[in-house]
């Protein structure tokens, strides 16, 4: 028989600082590979691969400002534990 595994440790982890900041971190990791990737488009002068390229790269930019902004609202809320 298989055992179940919990979810909870990843759960845990998702409302954590550290959570978060690792969030943050692949955010930023695949902010620089869709930036890399613009800058190929350009290069070859595709405009269309271009345009899909940028697009690609708005809710990654996004989803780095909501972390960065728990970040911040929980510095607010607990500045001595930051």
């Amino acid at each position: 028989m298989a055992k179940k595994r919990s979810a909870k440790p990843a759960q845990a982890l998702r409302g954590s600082k550290a959570g978060l900041v690792l969030s943050l971190g692949s955010s930023a990791l695949a902010v620089i590979r869709a930036s890399k990737q613009v800058r190929r488009a350009k290069g070859t002068h595709d405009k269309l691969n271009t345009a899909d390229a940028v697009a690609g790269m708005l809710p990654l930019i996004t989803s780095a400002a909501l972390v960065l902004r728990q970040l911040r609202g929980r510095k607010r809320e607990n500045p001595e534990a930051a």
